[in-house]
């Protein structure tokens, strides 16, 4: 009645905030019976999910809180939740009759006040009860044993008198709301109202003992009595069934009667022919009520698949999560798991409109968790109605009734529907009637790349895995060696077509017309089908080869690769037509049960859409449809891998990337490290040391000291380099094995032996025949071996760290240990750094360059009483012991997708620092946002923006595909592209906004650009992204100095102790340790074709690096073109097992010489230009043999 401003005012309001509005429901209906008694009472419930999507949603129950006579607070365990309502409920606390805090936070808990029962006394003798009630993780059917105890604690304290009843009045408010139907829910009101009312004539009403319901149940919408049931006989069953479902849904919904979603699932799988077995258990543990109804009386396993339509973990809830229990028991039933989740923290109509798809919180709970577990599929399938409704579909849906209930999505059930039937469809059927497709790689384009992928030798591993298949019962004719199957795919009747590779099938403009719903989408990119792309006019070509029920296609290219308008603009294209045709050509006319994406990795995953949350809108989703997918993929790339899982609903399968082994010394620097042994020995004099002089001139080491050179050629002779290409299906050597053994770190015999018998074990093949069956795949995190041997074996489903722990404590001290040494490498404090973050190498390390971004702008993490991160906070100039350092954070695609609280995180850390009251000469962010705000004329939340990525939906910077395809005229052209595509800034709410003009003040004034080395197996010659992003970032900064270039830095932590080489240095190691080196092509080479590939790679991304940075020597293009083209035997070599790389090689090289990146003499020029003339004349076969 009175507010905590002592204002009077009519009616009686209880406050109910809690996590979500499923409650929502029961306070409704019970309202108008309990008006009868209670004339002039109001109950609102405030969902904390809606706050974040909906400020007013928040300003509502800060108001409700404000005017509540009794306040019940529930579920809430996220940071941003209490402290958004925390100052409320405190300020409240003392001004109302009562407030009573259940299963929440600590800090929730403690603001109850019931009579005498105060629980933020230390004597009130609750917590040690309600310790006992905290799940422990392992403990099984923890939810029944929970809520035994729970109704024993009111029978007990029922006859003691005085405060006792108090604290029996909190532990029934607990039960009731545990079993929320509209009975308890009423009852607990009332018990509300009868004890702390101070409307006196309602002190004492009746109130009824809590309603039990089983805690392990079946739910059915056509069951009575809240339709469910603990018997199994009971449970409707349609007729002929195809295949039966085991569906996990929470009890709290069924109980509430908020399931509206859950029972149009329940009715879409029926209607296809699916038998459901919806299962539910208290506690937020599946494992009881999996275990008791997904197994027959014989403890057989009788479902198909599993849903879990939580959207949390298997074992926990909002609060923890027991991974390894829910391996364990997903691993007995092997059957495939998949997990769609209802939206909590937006409506569906927001969630239609978002580009993003899932917000941060959402994302990690929802998403990331279940992934842990083994989830696969993530499929959003309700959510509630805000007022506008959804018009994200067809069905255009809208509330019904004035009460927030849940709402199915009709079209992504629809979806889920097929997707859980194809896969229980792949556990019933022979293996002779399964039809696959394989789909290979082949970028960049016209590059003989077909059939490429990063560490794998693609074709010997498609071949043993084609045999497999046909071991395995398949309807397919294997070609004979490998030789022929590569044959068969790349060449055929290619010469015919003008195509890349043998043409099976062709797809008519009409038929795309006919089955394309979005062609006008497609048009509007690439005008009317049939397109340029992969085309001949009437019709696009599908490329492949069909091996009986296994087809073996060639994903298309992007198609804009060669176009720089095109990759100047800030988001993606819809897919070519050709594209399109491809996975048409899978769904529809091949027939395809399921589709194994080969290698690492193809465009499907980073076509334009959502990030996380896809809907039908979005083209990964349309191109793929419902056809279960799987992916095989390097175990290291955790990252990569999971926007697979997430965008094109993958289980990533891993294999292993290549044997390591130590670079060595060969040719001039071997004899070189000959005469620095002797000369370290005291022997040879002056002679010696002009000896060594010479020497190391003809190795492009002059004018080094010979301590230096010492050090040098001991840094590349213990470089590690991989060993070749993997091969699936093929073992390890034993020396390979046993030089890798040598290198992991700090083993025990019984350890090493462990390790080396999980190397000699085959389980990748096994996997990929257990995954295209439809069984269940093990998750494993990702990591490189020699610092992460945990991945091993591989074989599993592969999945990223759980974001709510990064960065942890470890990383934090590892990444200030690396910011230390930047810094002491560079010499000269820096006000201002560009660093680059990827997700790959913060899920590897847990964080560690997360932690060096915050080590700089000095800033930690901020965590939560669970451990899960919440914010940054600022560490105290007197603990820093130097100024903040200003940070230019650009964040790949990836990074912003897999880790939006970390992006958040590093937004607020670079807020707090500009807005905190310091001296500017000790703290350059602030010095630098208030620069920013005065000159830009804006506020200081924006000029204190640091951290930079894509547009929602987009990724890279595509510098690369411009370098790739030589598409730039003027360096400055690649500055453009990296401004035009990374210049979005995310801020403390972590969406972005365009902020272009901001980016460009920003890089003006960076000292450095650095970044870290992702994994021991690729460096900054191996892949083109890194020139894409460092190199990008590295020339946008030059040009925003008027044309000074910043150093650029490479971070190495690869081998346990870090160090900090600048680009030139790190780019000198790699062509000495790799490129140039023996030990290093000789077994690519052996590859064939795919190692060819990967040596032209080398030289593309070496002039990336030119073309960005100007940071590499001219004697590298030398000693490349000597290496690899203007040697004879070599050039010939390369051209019979790929004329297309080769050619692009030597290309390459005249390329860098007409960009003045370096300056042959003109016999060397005049050899390369007649070395590149013969190789193009070779790769179009007119050369005479």
């Amino acid at each position: 009645m009175r507010d905590d401003l002592g204002h009077i005012d009519a009616g009686y309001r209880i406050a109910i905030v809690t996590l979500d509005a499923h409650a929502a429901g029961p306070a409704a209906r019970v309202l108008p019976r309990m008006a009868r008694d209670f004339p002039g009472l109001s109950v609102s419930v405030h969902a904390a999910a809606e706050w974040a999507e909906t400020p007013h949603a928040l300003d509502a129950a800060r108001e409700a809180v404000r005017r509540a006579d009794i306040v019940i607070v529930t579920l809430l365990f996220l940071e941003e939740h209490i402290s958004a309502i925390l100052p409320d409920l405190k300020a409240r606390r003392d001004h109302c009759d009562a407030m009573i805090g259940i299963v929440a936070d600590q800090q929730i808990v403690n603001l109850t006040r019931m009579g005498s029962l105060d629980m933020a006394k230390p004597a009130s003798g609750v917590m040690a009860i309600l310790k006992k009630l905290k799940p422990k993780a392992g403990k099984r059917a923890s939810g029944e044993g929970h809520m035994k105890m729970l109704r024993r604690i009111p029978r007990i304290l029922r006859y003691l008198p005085g405060k006792a009843q108090d604290l029996r009045g909190y532990f029934l408010t607990m039960q009731y709301w545990l079993g929320g139907s509209d009975d308890n829910v009423e009852q607990m009101l009332r018990l509300a109202i009868s004890r702390y009312s101070s409307q006196r004539g309602w002190r004492g009403a009746a109130v009824a003992d809590p309603i039990e319901y089983p805690e392990v149940g079946l739910y059915h919408p056509d069951l009575a009595d809240h339709r469910i049931t603990t018997e199994a006989a009971e449970l409707p069953r349609p007729e002929g069934a195809r295949a039966t479902v085991g569906l996990v849904i929470l009890r709290s919904y069924a109980l509430a009667s908020d399931t509206a979603h859950y029972d149009a699932v329940i009715r879409s799988f029926e209607a296809a022919g699916l038998a459901c077995v919806p299962v539910f258990s208290g506690g937020l543990d599946a494992r009881p009520a999996m275990e008791r109804y997904f197994r027959d009386a014989d403890g057989h396993v009788s479902v198909d698949a599993i849903v879990s339509l939580t959207g949390f973990s298997l074992v926990g809830g909002p609060a923890y999560n027991d991974s390894d229990a829910a391996v364990t028991t997903l691993g007995g039933f092997d059957v495939p798991y998949l997990s769609a989740h209802p939206l909590e923290f937006q409506t569906l109509g927001q969630w239609s409109d978002s580009r993003t798809g899932l917000g941060p919180v959402e994302t990690t709970m929802l998403i990331a968790l279940p992934e842990i577990d083994g989830a696969t599929s993530p499929t959003v399938f309700a959510g509630r109605h805000g007022a506008d409704g959804c018009a994200g579909c067809a069905h255009r849906c809208r509330n019904g009734s004035e009460v927030k209930a849940m709402a199915p999505c009709h079209e992504r059930i629809a979806a889920l529907t097929e997707r859980a039937g194809r896969l229980a469809r792949l556990r019933r059927q022979e293996a002779a009637e399964r039809k696959a497709a394989i789909v290979l790689f082949g970028f960049p384009p016209n590059a003989g790349a077909i059939g490429t992928a990063a560490y794998l030798s693609v074709f010997e591993s498609l071949f043993n895995t084609l045999h497999a298949m046909k071991a395995e019962g398949y309807e397919l004719d294997p070609p004979e060696s490998v030789d022929d199957l590569r044959r068969l795919v790349l060449e055929g009747n290619a010469a015919q077509y003008g195509q890349e590779a043998n043409v099976a099938a062709r797809v008519s403009a009409d038929t795309l017309v006919r089955r394309t719903p979005w062609l006008a989408e497609i048009e509007s990119a690439w005008g009317p089908a049939p397109g340029k792309v992969q085309s001949d006019g009437s019709g696009v070509f599908v490329l492949g080869h069909r091996f009986g029920n296994v087809f073996v296609g060639v994903q298309p290219a992007f198609g804009y690769e060669g176009d720089p308008m095109r990759l100047l603009f800030e988001r993606g294209f819809a897919p070519t037509h050709a594209f399109n045709g491809f996975y048409q050509y899978l769904r529809e006319d091949f027939g395809a049960d399921v589709v194994l994406h080969f290698g690492m990795h193809g465009a499907l995953e980073f076509m334009p859409g959502r990030q996380v949350g896809m809907g039908a809108s979005d083209w990964s989703d349309r191109l793929m449809g419902n056809l279960p997918n799987v992916y095989l993929y390097a175990a290291n790339n955790p990252s990569e891998a999971t926007l697979a899982k997430r965008r094109s609903g993958a289980v990533c399968v891993t294999h292993l990337t290549p044997p390591l082994g130590q670079a060595g010394l060969y040719k001039g620097l071997a004899e070189l490290k000959d005469s620095l042994q002797r000369w370290r020995a005291g022997d040879g004099g002056a002679e010696l040391e002009a000896l060594i002089e010479s020497q190391a001139a003809a190795v492009d080491l002059g004018g080094v000291a010979p301590g230096d050179l010492w050090l040098k050629l001991l840094e590349f002779e213990d470089a590690l380099i991989p060993d070749g290409l993997h091969v699936v299906g093929r073992p390890m050597g034993d020396d390979q094995r046993a030089r890798l053994l040598d290198l992991l770190p700090d083993q025990s015999e019984e350890g090493r032996a462990a390790l080396d018998a999980k190397l000699r074990q085959q389980t990748e093949i096994p996997a990929l025949m257990a995954a295209l069956g439809g069984h269940y795949i093990a998750p494993v995190p990702g990591g490189d071996l020699i610092r992460s041997p945990q991945i091993l074996p591989t074989g599993r489903n592969i999945h990223a760290f759980d974001p709510f722990r990064m960065p942890t404590a470890f990383a934090m001290a590892d990444g200030a240990k690396q910011a230390q040494l930047l810094l002491e490498t560079h010499k000269t404090l820096p006000k201002t750094v560009a660093l680059v973050l990827w997700g790959s190498d913060n899920i590897k390390s847990d964080g560690t360059p997360i932690a060096q971004a915050l080590a700089l702008m000095g800033a930690r993490p901020r965590f939560d009483g669970y451990g899960r991160l919440c914010g940054a906070d600022l560490i105290p100039l007197a603990e820093l012991g130097r100024p903040r350092i200003d940070v230019v954070m650009t964040l790949s695609g990836i990074f912003r997708d897999l880790l939006p609280l970390q992006t958040r995180m590093l937004a607020e850390a670079a807020w707090k620092a500009a807005t905190a009251e310091e001296p500017l000469d000790q703290n350059f962010v602030r010095a630098h946002a208030l620069a920013y705000a005065e000159t830009m004329g804006c506020d200081l939340e924006t000029a204190a923006l640091r951290v930079f990525s894509n547009a929602e939906g987009a990724y890279g910077s595509n510098v690369n595909h411009l370098v790739d395809g030589s598409s730039f005229d003027d360096e400055d052209e690649l500055a453009d592209a990296y401004e035009a595509r990374k210049s979005f800034a995310y801020g403390r709410s972590g969406k972005p906004a365009a902020q272009s003009a901001l980016l460009q003040r920003a890089l003006g004034d960076v000292d450095l650009a650095y970044q870290n080395l992702e994994s021991v197996e690729l460096g900054v010659t191996s892949v083109d992204h890194y020139f894409d992003t460092l190199g990008g970032i590295s020339r946008a900064v030059k040009r925003a100095k008027g044309g000074q270039s910043a150093p650029v830095y490479i971070g190495d932590q690869t081998r346990g102790a870090a160090k900090v080489r600048t680009l030139q240095d790190q780019v000198a190691l790699e062509t000495r340790s790799r490129s140039l080196n023996p030990r290093f092509y000789e077994p690519l080479l052996k590859h064939g074709a795919e190692g060819v590939r990967q040596i032209e790679a080398h030289v593309t991304n070496t002039l990336g690096w030119s073309a960005t940075t100007g940071e590499v020597e001219p004697w590298v293009y030398q000693r490349l073109s000597e290496t690899f083209v203007l040697d004879e035997d070599m050039r010939r070599r390369l051209s019979e097992l790929n004329p297309v790389a080769s050619s692009r090689m030597a290309g390459r090289l005249l390329e860098a010489s007409d960009r003045n990146y370096w300056q042959p003499d003109a016999e060397t020029l005049d050899a390369l230009q007649m070395a590149a003339d013969e190789l193009e004349d070779r790769m179009e076969g007119i050369a005479a043999e």
